[in-house]
């Protein structure tokens, strides 16, 4: 199984790299910025007995999802997996306070961004492939007052989870997604609340926070041909939240 996860040099993303190095499936790691992050995660696949290379990509700009994925496919010989995980949150506050251009800025990474994805793993992918979309429980929840523009564009990605599934299903092309909760990774240091895992985890429903490791558990499975009738499905990680 050849992968290509976006955002894969950190939190979710990484943990499923170190995943799929485990399996010795060769990977190519999608980033935005930060060459040392991805320079780390490297070493991490290494270290875990994985190849991986890394490509940096604006998930916004469709030429450069075009780019990294045709880097991915010389890097690798061809494709059979794809995760769409790169995203962003920003600062907690109302709806009513946000700016036009953080509105857009969500929209475009977190939805649009995995259109432009899922429109090129369509393209590529052969008969047994699979895409898995990471998502969120906010999807559900709708993280009123905090992170509403956020819940909205997750909302997308899992409607366009169960579209691609139904649309791809002739080709014997899998489309799943994963829904996590509260997982204890930098993103909410990025949401301008590093603490927040300390804060609410005793207060979830099973006593704590998750962690990406989890998460990673259930896209590689999703991957895996143990998942050969799953399609369609969108699997909560989110300690019954």
């Amino acid at each position: 199984m050849r992968v290509l996860i976006t955002g894969g040099t950190r939190g979710i993303g990484l943990a499923t790299a170190l995943d799929c190095a485990a399996r010795g499936w060769p990977l190519a790691l999608g980033y935005r910025g930060n060459a040392g992050a991805a320079g780390a995660a490297l070493d991490g696949v290494g270290a875990a007995g994985g190849k991986a290379h890394a490509f940096a990509a604006d998930v916004a700009d469709p030429a450069q999802v075009a780019a990294l994925f045709d880097q991915a496919e010389r890097a690798l010989g061809g494709l059979d997996g794809v995760v769409v995980n790169a995203g962003i949150v920003a600062p907690v506050m109302p709806l009513a306070d946000m700016t036009p251009e953080r509105l857009d800025r969500m929209v475009r990474v977190n939805l649009t961004g995995a259109l432009y994805q899922a429109r090129e793993a369509a393209r590529r992918l052969p008969e047994g492939g699979a895409i898995v979309f990471v998502s969120s429980v906010a999807a559900r929840l709708g993280s009123a007052g905090s992170y509403v523009d956020y819940a909205a564009s997750k909302g997308g990605v899992d409607t366009l989870t169960i579209g691609l599934a139904k649309e791809l299903a002739p080709r014997r092309i899998r489309v799943n997604g994963v829904r996590p909760g509260i997982i204890d990774t930098d993103i909410h240091a990025d949401g301008g609340e590093p603490d927040r895992v300390a804060r609410v985890g005793a207060s979830l429903p099973l006593g704590r926070a998750g962690t990406a490791a989890e998460v990673a558990a259930a896209i590689t499975w999703l991957l895996s041909d143990r998942a050969s009738y799953a399609s369609g499905a969108i699997l909560d990680i989110a300690g019954a939240r």
